[in-house]
C-alpha cells in the first residue's frame, strides 16, 4: 500500500478533530439545552442539604437572631431563669420554676385564677425572650402539627438578666381573661401575631369551623430557604453532572445579588413590614405587593413625616430613605447570616460615604465631640424608639434631621430626641419625677395626649435645635418642602389643605431639584383623602389608577377612593381592571367595587367577572380567617352582593372563632331583621326572636367596649344605639349625651339624641 501523503492526511485529522469538536459542541449545547420545564415548582428542604457545600454560611449563620428565631423550650435554649423565681406584677406573683425536665410558669390563666403552665417553645433571643404554653392539643394531631400557642406576657430580659411584665402599649391596668390583650386573648397568639416570620414554610392551617390549629412548617426557625427559598431544585441541579446550571431556572434560587436591589429588598420585606396577606404563597424572588398589602402611613403608626411612631419593622420606612431610591439594600449595612451590622460605629456609613476626607466623621459635620453620642451617624440620621419595654428599634428612614419642621409640624427630630431632656427642669416636680426616665417618644406622646405642660417643653427644644442649626449652616441650609407639610395641613383642616394633597399623590418620586416624594406618601396622601370623604380626589385618582407606570401601591390606593364616589362613577373607573396583572391592585378593585354599589350597576356577565375575583379577595381575607374581623368584612362583601345565607355563615363564623368580640352579632341582627321585613314568611317571628338575642348578647361586650375607651366618642355612641334597640332609651339617652359631650362637632350624635327625646316625650 502507498502511505498517504501528508497534505491528505492533514486533512483527515481535521475532519476527525473537526468532527470530535462537533459531537462535543453537540454535546455541550445538548447538556445547555435539556433544562427542567419552566414549570417545575421547588419544594423545601431544610438546611441539612445546604451545608455540605456551605459550610462557611451555615458557620456565620449558627447563633444568629434568625437561628434563634424560635425553638422549642431545652436547657440550651431557655435563657430565662426558672429556678423558683418570682415577678410582682397586678397585684399578683407569677413564679418561674421548673418540674423535672419541664419549664413551668405559675400565673393567671384564661380562667382568672391562678394555674401552672408548662413551657413549650421560645420566642426570640436579644434583646428578649418570650416563653409560649400549647392549648388544644387534640389526640388526632400529629406530632409535626402545631396547635394554638399563646405567647406569656412574662419575658425575659436578656441584657439585664431580669424577668418584666411585657404591657400592651398605654395599658395600666390589670388585663382580664376575656380582654384580647390578655396573655391568653387573641392579640398574644402565636398563629395570629408572630408566626409567619419566625419559622420556615409556615402554614396556619386555621379550621374556622371547629376553631383548631393545624400548624405545620418546615423548620422551626428562620432558615436557609426563608431568603433563598425552597431548595429542592437548587440541590438538585448542584448534584447533577452537567457544566451548567438551568437556562429555565439558574442556580434554582431566588436571585438577590443581582445589579437590581429589589428582589433582594422584596425578599426581606415580608418579614421586616407591617402589612397584611394576600395570600401565603410568597416565595423569595416574588413580588411583594402580589402577595402582600404594605400598611400605609397610619397616624396610630407613622408620624405625618413618616417617622416611626408603632413598630413597623423597617421596611415601610426604608422605602421612603433616599438611600432606597440610590440602590442600598440590606446587605449593603448587614451581613445575611450572622445578621450584624458588617462594620462598628460610623464605619458603617463612612465605608460608603467617604468623598473628600473628613467629610462627614468630624464635628465640622456632625457639630459634638468626638466619640460622644452626637458624633455618631445612627443617632442623628436614624434615631431610635423603644419597643417591648427593652427593644430599641431605629428608624430606617435614614433622613437629615429638621427640626424646622418639628417646630412647624410637631413631628419628632433627632436633635431633639437628645437635648429634651434639657427641658426637665420647666416642669413641675411630679412630672420632672416621671419624664426623668422617659425617652423623648414618651414626651411626643403626652404632649399628643394633651399635655400642655410638656408639649411647651418640647417646642422650646425644637426651636432651640431649629436656631442651632440655621448657626452652623447659614444660607446654605437645606429646608426643602416635605410631604408631612401636605399631610399635617389636611390633618388639621387647614384651607386649601385638599388641594395640597392631591399635588402630593401626584408627585414624581423625585424631582430634577432633587425632592423625594416616596411613593408610600403618595399613596398614603389617597387614603387619607378617601376615608375623609375627599370627593375632590376622585378625578386625580382616575388618573394614577390609569396608569400602568404608577407602582402598584399607589394605584391599590386610588382605586380606593372610589368608595366615596357615586356607583355608576366607581363601576366606569374600577371595571377596565379587574384582570390588572398586579394581585394588589385587582384585589382592591374588585373590593371597592362591591362596596361601593358599583356591584349593583353591572350586567349579569360584568358581574360574574367581578364573582370570580371575589374569590380571590375572598382568599386573601382568609389568611386572617382566626380573626372575627376577616369573616365580618367578607360577610359585608357578601350583603353587597346579594349572597345572604353566605353573609350569615360568615357572620356565624366571626362570632365562632372569636366569641368575645363586638361587632358580628350586632349586624347578623340587622342583616336578619331585614330579611324578615321583607320576606314576611312564617319563619319571621323566629327570626326576630333571633334579632333580639343577638343584641341581648352583644351588649355585655359594647359595655366591656364603652369601660375600655371612655375617652372614644365612636364606641360610646354605638353602645347608645344599642341601648336603644334593646329598649333601654333611659340609658341610650344617657350613653349618647355622653358621645355628645366627648364630640360635641358631630351632627349625626345630636341628631340621634335629639329623636330620643322626642321619642322618650310622646
Amino acid at each position: 500500500m502507498q502511505p498517504i501523503s501528508s497534505p491528505l492526511k492533514s486533512k483527515r485529522l481535521a475532519l476527525v478533530a473537526g468532527a470530535a469538536i462537533l459531537l462535543l459542541a453537540g454535546g455541550v449545547f445538548a447538556d445547555y439545552w435539556s433544562a427542567r420545564p419552566p414549570e417545575t415548582v421547588a419544594t423545601y428542604v431544610g438546611r441539612a442539604a445546604c451545608i455540605d457545600c456551605h459550610q462557611e454560611e451555615s458557620l456565620a449563620f449558627t447563633g444568629s437572631d434568625h437561628d434563634k428565631a424560635m425553638d422549642l423550650a431545652t436547657d440550651e435554649t431557655v435563657l430565662g431563669d426558672f429556678d423558683d423565681a418570682t415577678l410582682d406584677h397586678d397585684g399578683m406573683t407569677s413564679r418561674m420554676f421548673r418540674d423535672g425536665k419541664r419549664f413551668m410558669v405559675r400565673t393567671d390563666g384564661p380562667s382568672g385564677e391562678m394555674e401552672d403552665f408548662e413551657v413549650k417553645y421560645v420566642f426570640g433571643v436579644e434583646p428578649l425572650q418570650q416563653y409560649m404554653v400549647e392549648f388544644d392539643r387534640t389526640d388526632d394531631m400529629s406530632p409535626n402539627e402545631v396547635p394554638r400557642l399563646q405567647v406569656l406576657r412574662i419575658s425575659w430580659d436578656t441584657i439585664n438578666k431580669r424577668w418584666f411584665y411585657l404591657r400592651p402599649p398605654d395599658v395600666d391596668d390589670k388585663l382580664l381573661p376575656d380582654d384580647p390583650l390578655h396573655w391568653t386573648g387573641i392579640a398574644q397568639r402565636w398563629q395570629t401575631m408572630c408566626a409567619d416570620c419566625h419559622s420556615t414554610n409556615l402554614k396556619s392551617n386555621f379550621d374556622p369551623v371547629t376553631t383548631k390549629y393545624h400548624t405545620t412548617f418546615s423548620e422551626i426557625d428562620v432558615s436557609c430557604e426563608a431568603c433563598h427559598g425552597p431548595g429542592s431544585l437548587h440541590v438538585e441541579l448542584a448534584n447533577a453532572k452537567s457544566l451548567f446550571w438551568d437556562r429555565n431556572h439558574g442556580y434554582g434560587l431566588a436571585r438577590l445579588k443581582g445589579p437590581d436591589a429589589e428582589p433582594q429588598l422584596q425578599s426581606c420585606a415580608p418579614c421586616h413590614s407591617r402589612r397584611s396577606l394576600l395570600d401565603d404563597q410568597f416565595k423569595p424572588g416574588d413580588m411583594y405587593t402580589d402577595h402582600y398589602n404594605l400598611e400605609l402611613l397610619r397616624a396610630d403608626t407613622y408620624h405625618a413625616d413618616g417617622q416611626i411612631k408603632d413598630e413597623v419593622y423597617v421596611y415601610g420606612s426604608f422605602i421612603q430613605s433616599r438611600m432606597h431610591h440610590k440602590g442600598i439594600r440590606c446587605t449593603d449595612c448587614h451581613d445575611p447570616h450572622t445578621l450584624k451590622l458588617k462594620s462598628t460605629g460610623n464605619e458603617t456609613c463612612t465605608s460608603c460615604h467617604q468623598h473628600a476626607a473628613g467629610k462627614y466623621d468630624v464635628p465640622s459635620h456632625h457639630h459634638h465631640a468626638v466619640g460622644t453620642p452626637g458624633a455618631m451617624c445612627v443617632n442623628c440620621h436614624m434615631p431610635h424608639t423603644t419597643y417591648m419595654d427593652v427593644d430599641k428599634r431605629r428608624d430606617h428612614s435614614i433622613r437629615v434631621p429638621r427640626p424646622d419642621l418639628s417646630v412647624e409640624l410637631g413631628t419628632p427630630n433627632a436633635c431633639s430626641q437628645c437635648h429634651v431632656a434639657d427641658q426637665l427642669k420647666s416642669l413641675d416636680t411630679k412630672r420632672q419625677t416621671e419624664f426623668a426616665t422617659k425617652e423623648y417618644a414618651d414626651w411626643i406622646l403626652a404632649a399628643q395626649a394633651g399635655d400642655e405642660s410638656v408639649a411647651d417643653a418640647i417646642l422650646r427644644t425644637d426651636t432651640w435645635c431649629d436656631e442651632a442649626c440655621d448657626r452652623w449652616y447659614g444660607d446654605s441650609r437645606k429646608q426643602p418642602d416635605h410631604f408631612g407639610q401636605a399631610i399635617t395641613a389636611f390633618r388639621r383642616g387647614e384651607p386649601d389643605s385638599v388641594a395640597g394633597m392631591l399635588r402630593l399623590a401626584m408627585m414624581p418620586t423625585e424631582t430634577p431639584q432633587g425632592q423625594l416624594t416616596p411613593d408610600m406618601a403618595r399613596a398614603s396622601a389617597l387614603a387619607e383623602m378617601a376615608s375623609s370623604g375627599a370627593a375632590e380626589a376622585i378625578p386625580t385618582a382616575k388618573k394614577l389608577l390609569d396608569d400602568p407606570d404608577q407602582p402598584p401601591m399607589v394605584r391599590a390606593a386610588a382605586a380606593g377612593v372610589f368608595l366615596i364616589a357615586s356607583p355608576e362613577a366607581a363601576r366606569r373607573a374600577l371595571q377596565p381592571h379587574l384582570q390588572d396583572p398586579s394581585r394588589l391592585v385587582r384585589t382592591e378593585v374588585v373590593r371597592v367595587l362591591v362596596a361601593s354599589g358599583g356591584y349593583q350597576t353591572l350586567t349579569g356577565a360584568e358581574q360574574l367577572r367581578v364573582d370570580q375575583g371575589l374569590e380571590e379577595v375572598r382568599e386573601g381575607m382568609m389568611m386572617a380567617g382566626d380573626r372575627a374581623g376577616a369573616h365580618m368584612a367578607w360577610a359585608m362583601l357578601c350583603e353587597a352582593t346579594g349572597r345572604y345565607d353566605e353573609a350569615i355563615k360568615a357572620y356565624e363564623a366571626a362570632i365562632r372563632v372569636e366569641p368575645n368580640t363586638t361587632g358580628p352579632r350586632s349586624n347578623l341582627a340587622t342583616l336578619i331583621e331585614n330579611l324578615a321585613q321583607q320576606s314576611q314568611s312564617p319563619n319571621s317571628v323566629s327570626m326576630l326572636q333571633r334579632v333580639g338575642e343577638l343584641r341581648a348578647a352583644e351588649l355585655p361586650f359594647l359595655k366591656r367596649d364603652a369601660n375600655l375607651a371612655p375617652d372614644n366618642a365612636a364606641v360610646q355612641y354605638r353602645f347608645g344605639l344599642s341601648l336603644y334597640l334593646a329598649g333601654q332609651f333611659d340609658e341610650a339617652l344617657d350613653q349618647i349625651e355622653l358621645a355628645i359631650e366627648l364630640a360635641p362637632d358631630v351632627a349625626e350624635f345630636r341628631q340621634a339624641r335629639d329623636l330620643l327625646k322626642a321619642k322618650l316625650a310622646e
